[in-house]
């Protein structure tokens, strides 16, 4: 029996979402696969992860490529990039709070790439006066992905109607990013 990668991947994100401290034992019976198996195809936790986080790169870099960032006003493009984001988002959460990932000197340059992209949109917005200049690209930028994962989690634990995800994070964010024009 062939074992798909992308599927054991896929379904260890999904567990590791809900259970971060879920044991290969656990991850290796929720993809329907022996433990041997699973540590043929990674050799332990910390391989898991890596492999989780390259897999989180590149669908968050094809979220940011779908939702067209430069195009159009900047909280428009923000809430497109909601929008795409949301179908990896228990992934994306899980990712920004494995403390592993950003220790030390093996931080993966994909994050620096998808930082560089989210704040190049709040900087956008900054000058075109539509989002306030006294929060950085970079907090605002920390401050969406924050979003997003709390709002992943708690669809997933039921206390947010999954059908309330993008409007949820795209209002709270924009409430408080959108600069305010006194009269």
């Amino acid at each position: 029996m062939s074992v798909d990668r992308a599927q054991v991947l896929r379904t260890a994100a999904a567990l590791l979402s809900r259970k971060s401290t879920a044991t290969m034992d656990e991850v290796a019976r929720a993809a329907g696969i022996g433990r041997a198996t699973l540590h043929r195809h990674f050799a332990g936790r910390d391989a898991l992860v890596r492999a989780l986080e390259e897999m989180g790169i590149q669908e968050f870099e094809g979220a940011l490529d779908a939702a067209n960032l430069d195009e159009g006003p900047a909280d428009e493009a923000l809430r497109r990039l909601v929008a795409e984001a949301e179908p990896n988002a228990q992934l994306l959460a899980f990712l920004v709070s494995e403390n592993q990932l950003f220790e030390g000197d093996q931080v993966n340059e994909g994050w620096a790439r998808l930082d560089a992209r989210v704040s190049a949109l709040f900087r956008r917005g900054q000058e075109a006066g539509t989002f306030r200049i006294d929060l950085s690209p970079a907090w605002l930028t920390e401050a969406l992905y924050g979003l997003i994962g709390t709002c992943a989690w708690s669809v997933m634990d039921g206390r947010v109607a999954a059908k309330d995800f993008r409007y949820m994070i795209t209002e709270l964010l924009l409430g408080g990013a959108r600069r305010s024009v006194e009269k």
